[in-house]
């Protein structure tokens, strides 16, 4: 019943920055909390930063300082401002959100940092 809209990944340099945004839709609900994860090759999915209904925010300890979580609680979006990329940033980026304790996931957009 829930959708998730995922945009905004791409090639991008070193130094780079780059916009993800996900949007959900399809039913009457209220989001508990927004977030990204992040799949590397052969890595486990791993948290990237999250955002509570209220407003509190949670980031991997390497991407403080550079990435920053957002929402808009009305539309039921959550945008990641991605600045400073590095090679190490280079995964598959997951949009998850959490209603009513159920958690759907989107079906996660690509992002690679190259020169």
């Amino acid at each position: 019943q829930v959708q998730l809209v995922e945009s905004g990944g791409g090639l991008v340099q070193p130094g780079g920055s780059l916009r993800l945004s996900c949007a959900a839709s399809g039913s009457q609900f209220s989001i508990n909390a927004m977030g990204w994860y992040r799949q590397a090759p052969g890595k486990q999915r791993e948290l990237v930063a999250r955002i509570t209904r209220g407003g509190f925010t949670t980031y991997a300890d390497s991407v403080k300082g550079r990435f920053t979580i957002s929402r808009d609680n009305a539309k039921n979006t959550v945008e990641l401002q991605m600045n400073s990329l590095k090679p190490e940033d280079t995964a598959v980026y997951y949009c998850q959100v959490i209603i009513a304790t159920r958690t759907y996931w989107g079906q996660g957009t690509q992002v690679t940092v190259s020169s």
